[in-house]
This record gives structure tokens, sequence and C-alpha cells, in this order.
């Protein structure tokens, strides 16, 4: 079979179950506003800058996976680089026509694509049917693990359905045989630039996550109205869940963003269910949001090994609900635009503050863990200017041909 004859792959149950299930925790817990109406993305670079760098590492394995796959396939080992790699969310309304990756000039260096399915059609949302133009298979039904690898030109002009109803996730990858197009090489300059990594002095907190700018996680339907919803706010909400900070500064609860949200972001809050409260304060929105993430990532585990007695924090619940006045939502949104985009809020049984209690541990347990082998891995990926397993061995050799 010559190149020009298998210029696509399709390959079932390529992720596991297990890893797919983490890659939707990390994007739910950090995504941004996308590249069209209705998309959401989670790019490293985005989670460098909010000091969630760590959570680069359930990645790091599986892009070299489809890298090897990509090179295998094409037939051309050690000669490509990884140009883009995104946790990419389609939700009800999005869509796109008939088109090719590289259809336009500044994306030209780009020669190949991955699409790695984290959840499945049917199941976790409707619509979003993959198709190509021309050839075979011509229509890709979206399941958990199975990932689509294809040239990016015009042999294979495709199309994604609208989604009618959910959120559509997917580990999106481009590669390239341009060297000065390799994703590593930016993404290393700034792990270099972090303080948190390289700061001492603050390794007791550096797991705590850093909002970006306000308008990254600003949702507006259309480009030239502020109605919409923060992202983040969103997400809580959607799980069954509320942000709240307390004091005496009162924030207005409006559906447009405050002209300066810095404050906001910066501030300690506490989450709510209903008219409980929990007692854990957390240091923004987006280590609530990533708390509250993992939580639902591991609720049927902490089900069966914490059980379900309900046990509240009862003496700081009464208290608070005395002084609900006192209490100030730290973001609001259109409620129904939220439902509409990410789909309806949670009805499921709550699990109870015991079990809420146990993930803010966990959750610490497993940042920090990643945080340590991000600092152990940061030395051999500078060294090597590429980012990847580091082998339990001290001695590590990495060989790249030079294109």
């Amino acid at each position: 079979m010559s190149a020009v004859d298998h210029y696509r792959l399709h390959l079932p149950d390529f992720i596991s179950s297990d890893l797919c299930q983490e890659l939707e925790f990390v994007h739910k817990s950090c995504s941004t506003v996308g590249y069209r109406p209705n998309v959401f993305s989670t790019t490293l670079s985005h989670l460098i800058a909010t000091n969630s760098s760590h959570l680069i590492l359930p990645l790091v394995p599986i892009r070299e996976r489809v890298k090897e796959k990509v090179e295998e396939f094409f037939g051309c080992e050690f000669e490509l680089f990884i140009e883009f790699t995104g946790l990419i969310s389609w939700c009800t309304g999005a869509s796109i026509g008939w088109h090719s990756d590289d259809n336009r000039p500044y994306l030209k260096q780009r020669h190949f694509a991955a699409v790695c399915y984290l959840n499945s059609h049917g199941r976790d949302f409707k619509g979003g049917l993959f198709h190509f133009q021309d050839a075979e298979p011509a229509t890709v039904v979206p399941v958990a693990g199975d990932v689509l690898i294809y040239t990016a030109d015009d042999r294979n002009i495709h199309s994604v359905d609208e989604i009618t109803e959910g959120e559509r996730i997917t580990l999106t990858m481009w590669f390239t045989r341009d060297h000065a197009h390799d994703e590593d090489a930016k993404l290393l300059n700034l792990l270099s630039q972090s303080r948190e990594l390289v700061d001492k002095d603050r390794e007791h907190d550096s797991y705590l996550p850093c909002p970006g700018p306000s308008n990254m996680y600003w949702f507006s339907p259309y480009s030239t109205s502020q109605s919409g919803f923060d992202i983040r706010w969103a997400r809580v909400y959607i799980l069954g869940y509320d942000m709240y900070r307390s004091g005496s500064k009162s924030f207005s609860s409006v559906s447009s963003p405050p002209l300066d949200t810095s404050e906001l972001h910066d501030m300690f809050i506490r989450v709510t269910r209903g008219r409980e409260i929990f007692n854990e304060e957390f240091i923004n929105s987006l280590h609530a949001l990533q708390v509250l993430q993992f939580h639902y990532w591991k609720a049927s585990y902490l089900c069966e090994s914490i059980g379900k007695e309900f046990g509240p924090p009862t003496t700081l619940m009464k208290q608070l609900r005395k002084n609900t006045k006192g209490l100030e939502f730290l973001f609001s949104g259109d409620c129904e635009l939220a439902q509409r985009v990410f789909g309806s809020v949670n009805k499921r049984p709550a699990s109870n503050w015991v079990q809420f209690s146990a993930t803010v541990s966990m959750w610490e347990d497993y940042v920090k863990a990643l945080r340590r082998a991000l600092v152990n891995s940061l030395p051999y990926w500078m060294n090597h200017q590429m980012i990847f397993v580091i082998p339990q061995e001290s001695n590590v050799v990495v060989t790249r041909k030079k294109c």
C-alpha cells in the first residue's frame, strides 16, 4: 500500500477509560473560551499560566503514544514535532462545515492531525458525528478511547455535525515537520519562567491555581453582547453547587462581567449546595472548581470508601445560616444559557460533606504528587528540549532525527 492510499486511520480503544476520565477532569476544571462559538478549550500553555502546570503530566504519555503511532502509520519516524495539544469540548450548538485543517494560510505548517475521543456519542452527548467528504471511513461515531488520525490536507476534507445535547470532549493534536513550530520548545520556555516551580519559598502552596484574565472565562453567545456567564461559575452551577464569599463589601449579581474582576478572582470563597455551606475555604474560583470537578470524578470511589452517612459540620452551618446577609455571590450569569450549553443541573443524589472533605485531601495529594513529578522531570525536559515520559532509570538517553 502506497503512502497516498492510507491517509487516515481509526484506532478503537487506544486510550484507557481511566485516562479518558482523568483528562475530562482536567478539561472541565480548567477550560476557557474556545476558537469558535460554543467550543471550549484547555491548552497546555493555559495550564502553565494558571499555575496548573502539573496537570500537563496526565497528557504526556498519551502525547507520546499518539505521536509514535502517527509517525509509524505515515512512515516518518523521528521526523515529526507536536505543533499543538489541547483538550477541546464542543457543546450544544457547536458545529463545523466541510474544511481541511490546513485551509488557512497561517496553518500551512500543519501536516497531520489526531483526534482522541474522551467521551461517547449517545451516552454523553448527541450529534457531533465526524464525516469525511471522500473515501472510508466516511463517518466516525465518537466513542471514548478511540483515536482518529489523518493527513491535514485536502485529502481529508471533513465536517462535524452540530451538537444537539451535551458536551463532546476530545484531546486534539496537530503535528508538523517544521521544528520552528515545535510546541515543546514554547512550553518549556514558559515552564522555565514559572516562579512557582523554581521558588523553594513557595513550595508549600505551589500546587494552588491562580486564575487567568477574566475574558478567557466569559462566554457570550454573541460577540457584541455582554450577556452570558463565567465558565467557572457555570460548571460549578451545573454540578449543583454555587460559590459565595463572605465579607462586608458587596459585588452585584448581574449577568454581565464586572469591569475589573481581579479582586473577585483572588478572594477566599466557600462552596454551597442549597442552604448548606461547606466549611472549607478556597483561595479563588478556579481552586474551588478544580476540587469540585475532582469530587465529581471520584464520586463513586468516595461513596464506596467513606459510606453514605450524612455528617456535615452542623455548628458552622447553623452559624452561617444566621448570617446569610453576609454572603455574596462570587459570580452570576444566565442560568438558562448555562444549561443549554453545558447540560442540565446535576440531579443525582448529592454526596455528603464528609465525602467532600475527603475530596479536598485527595485533590491535594493528587496535585502535589503531580507537582513533584513535574519538578523532577523538568531538568530532563530542559536538557533535551522536549517533553517526554521520564524512565525510572537515572540515565536518560533521547535521540531525535533532525529534519
